[in-house]
């Protein structure tokens, strides 16, 4: 089998709260608890393991996703809709404004504990 990332842990100040805002974003649903993890499924099974820090302050990560172009579409309206700040790129710079890299779209927006969140409608470097 080849090597292929399965989930991943994304600490929260509020992980249902966290799980909520992503999965509502990309169209996705939340799915039941496991154990101490909320995960949010990604198409290609790839889940974002959802998990309360505690008292451990939260370091902001960044997390990518590729999507259609329709999908695209739909998740920026709804970035938009929720009134967010979003970045065409990912140090925050170019505000209000999406990249066209490789011939595609893409959108960057932080999440309620500063995880830089990415969509993108083409791989970078193709």
């Amino acid at each position: 089998m080849p090597v292929q990332l399965n989930h991943t842990i994304v600490a929260a100040t509020d992980k249902e709260r966290s799980a909520r805002f992503l999965a509502d974003l990309l169209g996705l649903e939340v799915q039941p608890q496991y154990g101490p993890f909320l995960p949010v499924v990604t198409e290609n099974g790839v889940a974002l393991d959802y998990a309360d820090a505690g008292n451990r302050p939260v370091t902001p990560q960044h997390y990518a996703f590729l999507v259609s172009e329709d999908e695209f579409d739909a998740i920026f309206a709804r970035i938009k809709d929720a009134g967010l700040t979003y970045y065409a790129d990912p140090f925050h710079h170019r505000v209000n404004e999406i990249n066209h890299h490789d011939g595609g779209r893409g959108v960057y927006w932080e999440d309620p504990d500063r995880h830089n969140m990415e969509i993108i409608t083409r791989p970078y470097g193709g």
